[in-house]
C-alpha cells in the first residue's frame, strides 16, 4: 500500500497497519525531511550520485514501519478474511 492509499484510513486502522498513529507518522516524517535537508558535517558537500529513488519519503517511512510492526503482509483493514471452523 502507498501512503496515498493509507492516509485516508481511520486513526485506529492506520495504527493497526503501521504501528503508529497518523500524527506520530507526520512528526516522524518532519524529522526525516529535516535530516534530508541538513547539510553534511564535512566541509565539502557530497554530491548525490546514482539513480533517483522511486519511492517518496512518505512511502519509504510507511514501508519501514509496516516491516517493523510485522503488518506488511497482513491484509488491508477494509478487507475481511473468512474464518473456517
Amino acid at each position: 500500500m502507498t501512503y496515498e492509499q493509507v492516509k485516508s484510513l481511520k486513526s485506529e486502522d492506520f495504527k493497526r497497519l503501521c504501528g503508529v498513529r497518523p500524527d506520530t507518522f507526520n512528526q516522524m516524517l518532519e524529522v526525516l525531511r529535516c535530516l534530508r535537508r541538513a547539510a553534511p558535517t564535512h566541509s565539502q558537500p557530497k554530491q548525490k550520485t546514482g539513480r533517483p529513488g522511486k519511492l517518496s519519503l512518505e512511502d519509504q517511512l510507511l514501508m519501514t514501519l509496516e516491516y517493523w510492526s510485522g503488518a506488511g503482509d497482513a491484509p488491508p483493514p477494509e478487507s475481511t478474511v473468512p474464518t473456517f471452523i
